[in-house]
């Protein structure tokens, strides 16, 4: 039981990472759902991968963007909590979670022909916590 209360910050912010993911993915469900009620209103077939709505690359690219990095943030944020300290990856795992909160947000609900530069506010936050975590990790190699 001591280790948890040690690890409570990056298992906080591992369980914030989880259940974002699954509000993305329920947004996803959410936005395929109506689209497919509004083709079928409209006589048409909706196919979520080959109809490129717009809308529809909106959610998945959301919900996707944040599985793609997942992986590597949670092994760079344990390795930190392990072999840093928990309170750096406490918070550099914070501004994480909160940049990758704000993405949809500046991605918008509709996906055009390229994606805004806008969304650079909530990935580059993101990039820099990754970079950071492992350079602390080689720091902390190296000492």
């Amino acid at each position: 039981m001591q280790d948890a209360l040690f690890y409570a910050g990056p298992i906080a912010i591992t369980l914030a990472l989880v259940g974002l993911y699954y509000a993305f993915m329920v947004h996803g469900a959410r936005v395929k759902a109506r689209l497919a009620r509004g083709y079928a209103a409209r006589g048409e077939k909706f196919d979520r991968y080959f109809s490129q709505d717009r809308e529809m690359l909106s959610a998945d690219r959301i919900q996707l963007n944040l599985l793609e990095h997942m992986p590597p943030f949670l092994v760079l944020l344990w390795c930190n909590a392990v072999f840093v300290g928990t309170r750096s990856a406490t918070v550099a795992g914070a501004i994480y979670v909160l940049a990758r909160l704000a993405y949809p947000f500046l991605m918008g609900n509709r996906l055009g022909r390229s994606i805004q530069a806008k969304v650079l506010i909530a990935t580059v936050p993101g990039y820099g916590v990754m970079l950071w975590f492992l350079g602390a990790l080689i720091w902390a190699l190296l000492r």
